[in-house]
């Protein structure tokens, strides 16, 4: 833990990190002092059982073994500069990834402190294990930045680039420093608060070792991660690269509350605009309730293509006897339904009890009936409407990934497990 922080506040100089409202150094320094006086206890505590044992002890003075003398300055930086070929890709590939981790990362800010007399108690899913994976998360983004970027006219050229790569690896080494505290209080000093009889008090206190795991290394990675976050989608909007898609609208009731949330959360985990456009209808995908707003046109496009192919199969084309239309309609709409032109929800389905009037023709009774049917959401029209979507590649490919797995839904509404590619979306 104590050779992490060092790292930390030897380096942070020079990782170009965004301002955060938390005095960084200072906590820094506040951790150090916690780790640096555990291991000064420890070491006299393990002087005074030598000395109880009468060992020998060593007569150099102790700090001549352990003194280090750092050279003055730094080396030249004067490796040659790499070109790459496709900027494009290199940055939003590292943005993306970012981001997936940022989404990933939401987790660590669920932690509450418990009280100082409850420490031995405390437990959480952000644990030693999540700790390590995330950690080498964090650890291959930093080589991979290190192996396509670094020393690259992309980093000559884009400052913010170097940003980035400073907050993944403060992130990584508070992660790594967060592994390290979770460990040992899961493995040592849960397990053995007092590991002898004899013991006055633990040299770990269980209470400030983890003020400093979620105070410290989590908290701060937090506070890190969520301005590079930002950092990402603003790099994401520069480095837009325009396309479009058209895909099908969700089976199910169309866009309804989780296809348009999942869609909205798409659009917002990337932070660039995306529009959507049916005929000459055109909304903003990032809000849910924009995308409502098409089902209106879509219920209207629906019934349009149903009324089109019942006149086309001639199910409605017969006279009926004004006392017989109702069960007509109903006749109409069952053929429909085995058809497989609609999907039944409600079985049975109940009718109007008086369908049409005297003057009114069949078709026009049964696209009033289905018409009501259909808004009460008791069945649902099978049609080939698509949408289209229009933005960056990046963004609209996950919407494409997204509408292939049925938008998250089968074709009754139940929902169904996501992509691993969008992953990010279930947390």
């Amino acid at each position: 833990m104590g050779y992490e922080l060092l790292h930390i506040r030897h380096a942070l100089p020079n990782y170009h990190l965004l301002p955060i409202p938390q005095d960084f150094p200072a906590a820094t320094n506040e951790s150090l002092l916690f780790i640096s006086g555990v291991l000064m206890r420890a070491g006299e505590e393990l002087l005074n059982e030598a000395g109880a044992l009468h060992m020998d002890m060593p007569s150099l003075e102790r700090d001549s073994l352990y003194a280090e003398i750092l050279p003055p300055g730094r080396l030249p930086h004067d490796i040659e500069t790499r070109k790459i070929d496709n900027v494009y890709e290199t940055v939003t590939l590292l943005a993306t990834e970012f981001l997936n981790l940022a989404d990933q990362s939401r987790i660590l800010g669920r932690i509450a402190k418990p009280a100082p007399d409850q420490a031995l108690n405390f437990s959480s899913t952000v644990n030693e294990e999540l700790l390590r994976q995330l950690t080498q998360r964090f650890h291959n983004l930093q080589s991979l930045y290190d192996t396509f970027v670094s020393d690259t006219d992309a980093e000559i050229l884009d400052r913010e680039l170097a940003i980035l790569r400073g907050h993944v690896t403060v992130a990584m080494h508070l992660l790594q420093a967060g592994t390290l505290m979770a460990h040992y209080f899961e493995r040592h000093v849960r397990r053995a608060y007092r590991p002898s009889a004899d013991a006055s008090t633990p040299l770990v206190d269980p209470y400030r070792l983890l003020t400093a795991l979620i105070d410290y290394a989590l908290g701060f990675a937090r506070a890190y991660i969520d301005p590079a976050r930002r950092l990402c989608q603003t790099m994401l909007k520069r480095y837009v690269e325009p396309g479009e898609i058209e895909v099908p609208i969700p089976v199910y009731r169309g866009f309804h509350v989780r296809p348009s949330t999942l869609v909205s959360s798409i659009v917002l985990h990337y932070g660039t605009e995306i529009a959507v456009r049916l005929d000459n209808q055109v909304c903003n995908a990032a809000v849910p309730l924009e995308l409502f707003r098409l089902n209106e046109k879509i219920n209207a496009e629906k019934r349009r293509y149903l009324t089109a192919q019942i006149q086309a199969r001639k199910l409605a084309a017969e006279d009926i006897d004004p006392l017989q239309i109702a069960d007509a309609v109903r006749r109409v709409i069952l053929t429909l339904s085995e058809e497989g032109l609609i999907v039944v929800y409600v079985q049975p389905l109940e009718f109007t009890e008086h369908i049409g009037t005297e003057d009114d023709i069949l078709l026009k009774c049964v696209a009033a009936e289905i018409a009501r049917l259909l808004a009460e959401g008791k069945i649902d029209i099978h049609t080939d409407v698509k949408v289209r979507f229009v933005g960056d590649k990046r963004v609209l490919e996950d919407i494409r990934i997204l509408a292939e797995n049925g938008y998250g839904e089968d074709r009754f509404g139940n929902n169904i497990p996501l992509p691993p590619k969008l992953s990010y979306l279930s947390r």
